[in-house]
């Protein structure tokens, strides 16, 4: 995979490669935010507002919904005073006394349609983010909150609007602290300020994606987050970079990633140069070399990585690239850990586009 370095220094030339404007739709995160949050307060979500359910079901479906339940679901984390039931499939329990929260970018997920519809005459309430035609919305037959998109993005750039119905809906059942009225536009704002930050007239050393994608390049990228939350974001990195680029990687969070030991024995060889008593003549290598691993160590909370590390694996990674965002999002700010996750969710994305524009396998339009 040759990578165009220089493409990305070109913003005449990167628009002319970007024949589907994916770089200005991925642009487009907070005011998906906003939408979305408008969308489904006008849908009624307020109405929840004192119900206790038995359980909250999150359903993960194909796309940016899979990555919306595991940031919600690592948000919430384990105080949580009500069970929440991350699944692919609505469960065959559901009833009156539950709540469904349902994102999708397919209007005919056959699958999903059915779950819902399930739902629906168990009476369940359902809160459902999806287009409003097609077999999906249809199967809530008009029993349903749903919210529809308003700003029409190519596939893979949703997750703001996902996690935004899904925080709204945890919001409004008083599971998280943020008020539905304006509780959002922090984060609509940090995303509008990192979509300032990626724009393609920007050089590579003052844009954070580009220069991901840069590092990226050439390399097997392993994300390993030192948190829920940052493990959530490594693998919306993964699942971005193969949509966008191409490219196959490895996520997970730090403690479970360190027993990968092959992974480990490969980072550390790489950052020691390799086996120095390998002779390339005597023991030649067979067919083409792998991509050399590339870590990205992926942080959303207030300690330091590097003591978290320590604390979780006994050793540091002075090989890593560290993305922990907080100059950007400062310690003190209200709900940091979230924003830097939607922060280094929408990089990550940009970096995939970017990569994928340079090495031409961003599908044109």
């Amino acid at each position: 995979m040759v990578v165009d370095d220089a493409l990305l220094t070109d913003p005449r030339a990167l628009a002319a490669v970007d024949t589907g404007g994916v770089l200005r739709s991925a642009a487009t995160a907070g005011a998906q935010v906003r939408s979305a949050v408008d969308g489904a307060i006008e849908a009624g979500i307020g109405e929840l507002a004192g119900h206790r359910p038995r359980a909250v079901v999150l359903l993960r479906r194909p796309g940016a919904s899979r990555a919306a339940t595991d940031l919600l679901t690592a948000l919430l984390g384990p105080a949580v005073p009500v069970p929440v039931v991350p699944v692919d499939r609505v469960p065959s329990w559901i009833g009156p006394l539950d709540v469904v929260v349902a994102h999708t970018a397919d209007a005919t997920d056959a699958e999903l349609a059915e779950g819902v519809g399930l739902a629906v005459r168990r009476g369940a309430e359902v809160l459902l983010s999806a287009p409003g035609d097609g077999p999906v919305a249809s199967a809530g037959a008009g029993r349903v909150r749903l919210v529809e998109p308003r700003i029409p993005i190519p596939p893979g750039l949703d997750l703001p609007r996902a996690l935004s119905v899904g925080l709204v809906a945890l919001s409004a059942l008083d599971l998280i602290d943020i008020p539905l009225q304006g509780g959002l536009s922090p984060l609509a704002d940090h995303l509008d300020a990192e979509a300032e930050r990626n724009q393609p007239g920007h050089e590579p050393f003052l844009n954070p994606a580009k220069s991901m994608a840069l590092r990226l390049a050439e390399h097997t990228p392993l994300f390993w987050g030192t948190d829920p939350l940052a493990a959530a974001v490594a693998g919306h990195a993964v699942e971005a970079l193969a949509a966008q680029a191409g490219v196959v990687g490895h996520a997970a969070d730090l403690a479970s990633a360190v027993t990968a030991t092959g992974l480990v024995r490969a980072i550390d060889q790489g950052a020691s140069g390799g086996d120095i008593f390998r002779d390339p003549f005597d023991d030649p290598a067979e067919g083409p070399a792998a991509p050399p691993p590339r870590l990205v160590m992926v942080a959303t909370g207030d300690e330091d990585p590097s003591q978290v590390s320590l604390r979780l694996t006994g050793r540091t990674w002075p090989s890593a690239d560290l993305v922990h965002p907080v100059e950007e999002v400062p310690r003190d700010a209200r709900h940091a850990p979230l924003l830097r996750a939607v922060v280094l969710a929408s990089r990550f994305v940009v970096a995939s586009v970017y990569l994928g524009l340079a090495t031409r396998t961003t599908e044109p339009a």
